[in-house]
Parts: C-alpha cells; sequence; structure tokens
C-alpha cells in the first residue's frame, strides 16, 4: 500500500501557474484532509474534493480543522494558507507557499533598497492605477495625498452610480458589524484581496515585507498589490453587492468577488504588473517568461554566477583573476 511519506513531492513542471488558478477558497466549519493529491473537506453535508494545485489561496474560516497531510500537499503545489476569522475579516496567520526561485527576490530587493528605485516602483504602482494621471517628479507626500483624494472620489463616484449613501468609511477592529452594508462588502473585498494577493506574491518567490508604499509590516507588499486593484474592483464591486441587499453582505461580496476575479483574469495581471513593476516596462509576461525553478548558482567576482554542486577548491580551476576556466 502506497503511505503519504512515499509519494513523491510534486516537480515545478507540474505544478499549475498562479495566474491559471482559482484566486481562492475559503472553508468554514469542517475538517479538511488529503486523499491522493487533493484536498477534502468533510461537514454535515458530506466531502468534498477539491485538486490542490488548482487553488491560489485557501481561507480557512471559523470551525475549521486541517491535517498534516492536508497541509504538506498543499505546501507541494504551492497554496497559500491562510487562517482568518469569521466572515474572514480578520487575519490571523499564514502557511508559506512553495518557492524556488530568486528571481523576482533579488529585483525586489535591488529595488527596495535604493531610495530613488523605491520611489520610481511607488510612482509605478501609481500610474497603474490612475493611468490618467503622471505622478512623474512628486514626492511621497504628495503621492499619499493624491492616492487619499482619488480613493475619497471613487467612493463618491460609486455612491453616486449605485444610490447607496455614503457616509465615509468606517471599520472598527474586531467588529466587523460596526459598519453599514457598503463598509462592510468594502472590508470583505479588502481581505480577500489580501489574501489573492498574498497567494500571488508568494508563490512568484517575492517578499511579503519588502514594499513600495506600505512598510513596516510583514505583508507590505501584498497591502502594495492589493491596492493596485482596489479603485478598479473592489471598490466598485462592494457598492454592487450593497445595493442589491443589506442582507448576508459578506459572503455576497466574496461570491461575487470571486466571478469578477475569474471574469477579468485577475491573477494573470497581477502576475505580469508585479513582474513589471520589479523588472521594468519589458519584462515579459506571464504566458513568455520562464522564471527558472530548482537552479542553485554560486556568486563569485564581477557578478559572475557559477554552477552549484561542485568544489572550487582546485586553484587549477581559476585563472589569476579568479574567474573559472573550467566548467
Amino acid at each position: 500500500m502506497t503511505t503519504v511519506s512515499r509519494r513523491g513531492a510534486h516537480t515545478p513542471r507540474e505544478l499549475t501557474r498562479a495566474s491559471e488558478r482559482l484566486s481562492f477558497l475559503y472553508l468554514e466549519r469542517c475538517t479538511i484532509h488529503r486523499d491522493a493529491n487533493a484536498i477534502t473537506a468533510t461537514d454535515a453535508e458530506g466531502t468534498t474534493h477539491i485538486p490542490a494545485a488548482t487553488i491560489g489561496t485557501l481561507l480557512l474560516g471559523l470551525g475549521t480543522r486541517i491535517t498534516h497531510q492536508a497541509m504538506s500537499v498543499l505546501g507541494e503545489t504551492g497554496a497559500a494558507v491562510t487562517w482568518v476569522g469569521e466572515h474572514s475579516v480578520r487575519y490571523y496567520a499564514s502557511g508559506r507557499a512553495l518557492t524556488r526561485s530568486s528571481t523576482l527576490a533579488e529585483a525586489q530587493a535591488t529595488q527596495w533598497a535604493n531610495n530613488r528605485s523605491r520611489l520610481a516602483v511607488a510612482r509605478a504602482m501609481y500610474r497603474l492605477r490612475f493611468p490618467d494621471e503622471n505622478p512623474e517628479g512628486i514626492t511621497r507626500r504628495e503621492l499619499l495625498g493624491h492616492e487619499g483624494d482619488r480613493v475619497k472620489k471613487c467612493y463618491r463616484t460609486q455612491a453616486d452610480r449605485t444610490g447607496v449613501p455614503w457616509r465615509g468609511r468606517k471599520y472598527v477592529p474586531g467588529d466587523f458589524t460596526a459598519g453599514d452594508a457598503v463598509n462592510q462588502a468594502i472590508t470583505a473585498a479588502a481581505q480577500c484581496m489580501y489574501g489573492v494577493a498574498h497567494a500571488v506574491v508568494t508563490s512568484l518567490g517575492c517578499s511579503p515585507a519588502l514594499g513600495f508604499v506600505h512598510s513596516g509590516h510583514e505583508l507590505s507588499f501584498v497591502l502594495d498589490i492589493a491596492d493596485l486593484y482596489k479603485t478598479d474592483i473592489g471598490i466598485p464591486l462592494a457598492f454592487d453587492v450593497a445595493a442589491e441587499d443589506e442582507e448576508d453582505v459578506a459572503s455576497r461580496t466574496r461570491r461575487a468577488l470571486r466571478d469578477r476575479i475569474h471574469e477579468t483574469s485577475l491573477l494573470d495581471r497581477c502576475v505580469n504588473d508585479i513582474k513589471r513593476l520589479l523588472l521594468g516596462t519589458d519584462a515579459p509576461t506571464s504566458t513568455d517568461m520562464n522564471i527558472a525553478w530548482d537552479v542553485v548558482t554560486l556568486q563569485s567576482d564581477r557578478n559572475e554566477h557559477l554552477p552549484a554542486g561542485r568544489n572550487y577548491g582546485d586553484a587549477d580551476d581559476f585563472d589569476h583573476d579568479g574567474m573559472v576556466l573550467t566548467w
């Protein structure tokens, strides 16, 4: 009989790209286990099988239990796992996704470590959100002010479009019901978008902590990426949901956002945006860029990268400048 410990881990070529996965899956009040390369969710109504490799982010809500074997297959397939509160409005913890390439992580660290390039990326993010405005030459403080004005304008525009009364943004941490229906919908959409952004960021090998607009938090870059789609997807959808009905806002927002993410190919867009922000505007898209996986090199002088897995102790392998002569 084949046991879990004898199953081979997935190779990178077998894994589903982040842009082709389900955006997120929210589960609550169930036990999550493993069956071959799928996870199972068992509740009072029965057992549902879910292919693990198709999940971008698994949101574990109230009353969920998950086994070690389920976490193992989720780790192998590169799915992000996030523990959230009821209605997914609080973020508690997450499981690290499978990342093997350092290409984008190194590019992110390089851009982040220099004040000028860090500001340039922040301006590029602003340009992605508001393509009709040129942020070139404005300071960080001005950038934040412009962003705040545009978000306020978005709230007013969506309120006028849907007829939903808008009395300002209100969110009380720990009390989801403190806000009105539209505020609850905005909060629910934001929490889901954080999970989606987290899944893409970690699946690409980036650091969630090295942000270009947000700073000082372990998820700074995740917040940066999620905010790229706030005025384009999150806020308009929240007003649409609130305009339909004030009942069961959180779950309806999650379902509507799931459908909107699929309709707009947001995961594919998110992957491409991250690559272009970190690698430049000429970076290949998700469909034609192949980041090397499982390729380990050693750093040498003159920015040379040498193959790992061999001993460089033999002096005959190097010329007088320290460069490798034989491979």
